[in-house]
């Protein structure tokens, strides 16, 4: 414990900036998106969803939707959240409601995001 003060406390200022980068180049590099997808691909191939934890999807919807968001909302909204034809009506809609119901809202809320021009927030 006392050696692990000592490195503490013997840091350097700029030891910070080189940590935060350090942690960032980390998080980018945790999981290959490859490997979350091959993996609901297989589930779902084997019709066991299920396979994959709601923390796991959790993690990865959360941190799909912040990327997604931040990207419309800085170019506006020419951003295909996925490939024409990859995802279906019922599977859209199944999400979008459950997106909807997780943050609280409703339809008239839902109406009032939808026709609002890109760029406003």
């Amino acid at each position: 414990m006392a050696k692990v003060l000592q490195r503490k406390a013997a840091k350097k200022p700029g030891d910070q900036k080189r940590d935060a980068k350090s942690r960032r180049a980390s998080a980018r590099a945790v999981v290959p998106p490859a490997d979350f997808c091959a993996a609901a691909r297989d589930a779902l191939e084997r019709g066991e969803p299920d396979a994959i934890s709601d923390g796991t999807l959790q993690q990865v919807l959360t941190a799909a939707v912040k990327v997604y968001a931040a990207k419309v909302e800085r170019r506006g909204h020419d951003v295909a959240p996925f490939v024409e034809g990859a995802v279906t009506a019922t599977e859209s809609v199944v999400t979008a409601c459950g997106l909807i119901r997780a943050a609280d809202l409703n339809m008239f809320d839902v109406a009032i995001w939808f026709h609002r021009p890109p760029g406003i927030e």
